[in-house]
């Protein structure tokens, strides 16, 4: 009789998908986070790197409780430019991400409603800047947005500007914006595309032969099953422009504060290690909260 070979339980190949992201997100999440943790309780120090150790070799718990400095922390508190920089990079997530939705959802309704042949060329279309360096087309609006640039020579040449007269765009808070809009609009057209494509189409022929107008058809219909790509959309791009640094610094000016370019100057200008790595404890405590009311709205869909 041939020998018959044990069936594989399936519980183990379960246990395998599941602790391989676990293992990553420890690895390359959790441990980083812990060392900045660790450097944000330190003492700036003369010497490479500019901190000294909490904890060295494996002291006692009770000694490195006992070395732990909330001296960061503190300052961080009693130093406005922390705070005005914390909330001016959450007014210009919050205005940016409204900005996105607002010209993303139409674009994404567009593509939703598109032939069916064409949609994999608009989605495409949508996704073709990243075929090119983030860096390389922040810095081509530069050229676009200072005075004597493309913008400049365009309105003259259509007669909405005087020749002589200069836009002043470039090193504003208007240039900021336009930069940030430009880079994360693909993140907030995907997933309301995903969205909206999903959406059965006979919700809407069965509302207009009820007498229902489009408007009201929209908001009664379109725009309650889309709010999954809405959230998603919006968290993806509110998350990393809370923390952004390139666009500010390329395209903003001496007024333009951000928690970025606050964290890159303790980092590298002033070479505070730890009331920097107190700064992006603190900026990733803040970004948290919308992230658990994002997991927390997805459960409920």
């Amino acid at each position: 009789m041939a020998d018959t070979v044990a069936p594989s339980k399936p519980g183990s190949a379960k246990w395998l998908v599941v602790i391989i992201p676990y293992l990553w997100m420890v690895l390359f999440f959790l441990t980083p986070f812990l060392i900045i943790v660790k450097i944000s309780l330190s003492d700036t120090a003369i010497a490479m790197p500019p901190y000294t150790p909490v904890l060295e070799g494996f002291a006692a718990i009770g000694d490195f409780i006992s070395q732990l400095d909330f001296e960061n922390y503190i300052f961080l508190t009693e130093d406005s430019l922390y705070f005005n920089a914390y909330v001016s990079s959450l007014r210009i997530a919050l205005i940016s991400t409204f900005l996105l939705l607002l010209i993303g959802y139409p674009m994404a309704l567009a593509m939703a409603r598109a032939s069916v042949t064409i949609r994999p060329t608009l989605v495409m279309l949508v996704i073709l800047p990243f075929w090119t360096s983030f860096l390389i087309r922040v810095y081509a609006w530069i050229g676009i947005l200072k005075p004597e640039g493309l913008l400049t020579v365009l309105l003259q040449s259509l007669g909405l500007m005087d020749e002589g007269s200069q836009v002043q765009i470039f090193r504003t808070e208007i240039a900021v914006f336009i930069g940030i809009v430009y880079s994360y609009l693909p993140f907030m057209v995907l997933p309301l595309y995903a969205a909206l494509e999903k959406m059965d189409g006979t919700l809407l022929e069965a509302a207009s032969d009820l007498g229902c107008p489009p408007w009201k058809a929209f908001w009664k219909i379109t725009f309650p099953l889309s709010i999954p790509g809405v959230i998603a959309g919006s968290m993806i791009c509110f998350i990393p422009i809370t923390g952004e640094f390139v666009i500010p610094d390329l395209l903003g000016g001496a007024d333009t504060l951000m928690i970025g370019k606050t964290l890159w100057t303790e980092f590298f200008g002033n070479r505070d290690w730890p009331l920097a790595s107190a700064v992006a404890v603190l900026l990733l405590l803040i970004l948290v909260v919308p992230i658990a009311i994002f997991q927390n709205q997805q459960q409920k869909l």
